[in-house]
């Protein structure tokens, strides 16, 4: 229902068989994430992304994401220049802080959806990251369009911890061997007893249990509709979404890694980020970060202070960069 301009996907799937299949699709926002370690990582730019979404709605003064796609729509059928005030730093002479004006972004946010097919897996390697950056999508980030499905053959409470369970009202259990996997999925019994075969029970929301029968899609007509979403595009990667934030990342082999003993202060710093956008075209803070084997924070200063001299334009929703300037100022 949905083009991929309106609805990007997140799809982790550690045991790497369910979701592989879906490589390729134009929705996509990273390829399908097989490593538990970058899956954490996913999840923390989620939530990252839905702090950063709320901020954008909270300068226009609307609830979620349909009051803000809506808002900024009619500012650019009227040419209208949303513009926000931004701190740039303290004034040396006075120490006052300074702000500066810039225009906002008037591109629409997309919906995020984020598809787990095994929780197991992940709570093995960092189950109290993964249960914390869990609770907090789940509990706010429906308003900033990101959406959760999760998903797991193991229905232990070790897996579908209390707080996992507290923030997903709506369920879906299949058939179980226990009464006590029923109760862990539902909070009641009754999974035990189905026919399996896709005999399902369906928990909405108000904690209604209805039962319901899930119909059987075969790989050749997966394949088929992965074929058909193939052909509306090709996807467009955030590289951002696995990669580490406090970690250094190996570098690449397509170019040259400045050594870290010959830099100087923050001004040598930036002149050499200058110098890597500009040679390469390619503006984000973790490729400044490999390239300059600097810490996460220090790269992002590096690209706002770009941004508000004009080198580079503001990050789109998918934390792309317009490259403005063809050499050093």
């Amino acid at each position: 229902r949905h083009t991929p301009e309106a609805c990007r996907l997140i799809m982790i799937d550690p045991k790497m068989l369910e979701l592989s299949v879906y490589e390729g699709i134009p929705h996509l926002l990273t390829p399908v994430v097989t490593d538990p370690k970058k899956a954490i990582t996913a999840l923390k730019w989620a939530v990252r992304e839905m702090e950063d979404r709320y901020r954008k709605m909270s300068r226009l003064g609307v609830r979620n994401i349909d009051g803000f796609n809506a808002r900024v729509a009619e500012a650019r059928a009227k040419g209208e220049i949303i513009t926000r005030i931004i701190e740039t730093g303290f004034d040396r002479e006075t120490g006052e802080m300074q702000h500066h004006e810039e225009a906002m972004d008037l591109s629409a946010l997309p919906f995020i959806v984020i598809i787990v097919d095994e929780m197991a897996d992940l709570m093995m390697v960092a189950g109290k990251e993964i249960e914390g950056a869990i609770q907090r999508l789940a509990q706010m980030a429906r308003a900033a369009g990101i959406h959760l499905v999760m998903a797991t053959q193991r229905p232990s409470v070790d897996v579908i911890t209390g707080t996992i369970k507290a923030n997903f009202p709506t369920r879906i259990s299949f058939q179980v061997t226990s009464k006590i996997d029923s109760r862990t999925i539902l909070g009641e019994m009754g999974a035990e007893q189905l026919l399996g075969q896709g005999d399902m029970l369906y928990m909405a929301s108000g904690g209604r249990t209805m039962r319901v029968h899930g119909p059987f899609v075969s790989d050749s007509e997966v394949e088929k509709v992965v074929a058909h979403l193939k052909l509306q595009g090709r996807p467009e990667y955030l590289d951002a979404v696995t990669s580490e934030d406090d970690e250094e990342a190996p570098a690449e082999d397509d170019g040259a890694v400045f050594d870290k003993s010959a830099l100087g202060e923050e001004g040598d710093h930036y002149e050499q980020a200058i110098a890597l956008v500009l040679r390469d075209r390619k503006a984000s803070t973790s490729y400044i970060q490999r390239r300059l084997q600097i810490g996460y924070n220090k790269a992002a200063s590096l690209m706002e202070r770009m941004e508000l001299e004009g080198i580079v334009g503001p990050a789109n929703h998918a934390g792309k960069r317009e490259i403005l300037a063809t050499r050093a100022p």
